[in-house]
C-alpha cells in the first residue's frame, strides 16, 4: 500500500482567451461568465476546496484581472450588504475564501495549456498536485478530485478522471485515453491518449478526457519541459500526459458525476439549466 499524501495544492490555468463567447468576453474572462449566481470558475475552485485542497494558483493572462477581484475580499461591500441583511448573498464566497489561499501567476504568450502548467512548477515544487482547466464543471455528490485523491492513494501515480461513453461517433469530439484493465473495475493503467481520434480508431473501453481533472506527481515536471511543441505550434498538457506514460505508471479513474463543459454557448446554456432545475427553479 503506497503512503497516504495529504494534497493541499492546487492548479487552475484560465489564460485562455474565449473567442467562442465576444464579444462579452472582450472585458469578462470567459471564466467569469455565470452560471445561474456564480462564475464557472467558482464551482471548479469549490470542488478543489471540498478535496483538501488549501492552496490554489491561478495561471491567468492580463485580461483576467476579474478572477482576481472576484477571490478578494471587499470589506465594503459586506458591510453595506450586512446592514441590508443581505450578507447571505455572497456569504459562501466569504466561506470559500476563508478556507483557500489564492496565488496568481501570468503566462505571458499564449503557448497552449502545457507551457501554462508548466509556469507554476515554482509553485508547486515536488510535492503532488490536483489540476483543472478553467472550463469545466463536474457536478457529483463526492467532489471528483477528492475521488482522485483517494486513488492517487492507492496507485501511487499519476491520475486522470475519466467517463465512458459507447457512441465512437460521439467519442471523436473528446480526448480519448487508451488502457488496461485493473482489478477495481472503474481503475485503467492508462497506456496511451489520443486528441480525437478518428471513429475507426476510438478506445475500446470508451474512455474520455471528461473534464481535465487530474493529479499528478512531480514526475510530469521534467515531460512538460522537454515537450516540443505540437498542433498549432503550442506546448499541450496531453502530450506531455502521453509522454509521462510511457515512463511511469499512469491511471485513469472512471469518476461518479456529470461532466459540462462550459467552453461555448450552447454547452454553457445546457449547464445552466441544469442547475437551474437542479435548485427548482425550472
Amino acid at each position: 500500500m503506497p503512503k497516504q499524501t495529504k494534497i493541499t495544492k492546487g492548479v487552475i490555468t484560465v489564460a485562455g482567451v474565449g473567442t467562442r463567447f465576444l464579444p462579452a468576453t472582450k472585458a469578462m474572462p470567459k471564466e467569469m461568465l455565470p452560471v445561474l449566481d456564480k462564475p464557472v470558475v467558482q464551482y471548479i475552485v469549490e470542488e478543489m476546496a471540498e478535496s483538501g485542497i488549501t492552496d490554489i494558483m491561478f495561471v491567468t493572462s492580463s485580461q483576467k484581472r476579474a478572477i482576481e477581484d472576484h477571490f478578494d475580499r471587499d470589506e465594503a461591500l459586506e458591510r453595506f450588504l450586512e446592514s441590508k441583511g443581505k450578507l447571505d448573498r455572497v456569504q459562501p464566497l466569504i466561506d470559500l475564501c476563508k478556507k483557500v489561499r489564492f496565488f496568481y501567476t501570468r503566462q505571458s504568450e499564449p503557448k497552449g495549456n502545457g507551457h501554462a502548467l508548466l509556469c507554476a512548477k515554482d509553485f508547486i515544487g515536488d510535492d503532488a498536485f490536483a489540476f483543472s482547466d478553467g472550463d469545466s464543471i463536474i457536478d457529483a455528490e463526492v467532489p471528483v478530485i477528492k475521488q482522485l485523491v483517494k486513488v492517487f492513494n492507492e496507485v501511487g501515480s499519476s491520475v486522470i478522471g475519466v467517463q465512458r461513453i459507447e457512441d465512437p461517433q460521439e467519442m471523436t469530439k473528446y480526448g480519448n485515453v487508451y488502457a488496461k484493465g485493473t482489478k477495481d473495475k472503474k481503475i485503467f493503467r492508462v497506456e496511451k491518449f489520443v486528441e480525437k481520434p478518428a471513429v475507426s480508431k476510438t478506445s475500446p473501453f470508451g474512455l474520455i478526457v471528461g473534464g481535465m481533472r487530474y493529479i499528478f506527481t512531480k514526475d510530469i515536471w521534467s515531460h512538460l519541459e522537454d515537450q516540443g511543441k505540437g498542433k498549432d505550434g503550442e506546448i499541450w498538457l496531453s502530450d506531455a500526459a502521453n509522454s509521462l506514460t510511457q515512463k511511469k505508471p499512469f491511471y485513469a479513474y472512471e469518476y461518479d458525476g456529470q461532466y459540462f463543459d462550459t467552453g461555448n454557448k450552447l454547452a454553457l446554456l445546457k449547464t445552466t439549466i441544469h442547475f437551474a432545475k437542479k435548485e427548482g427553479l425550472l
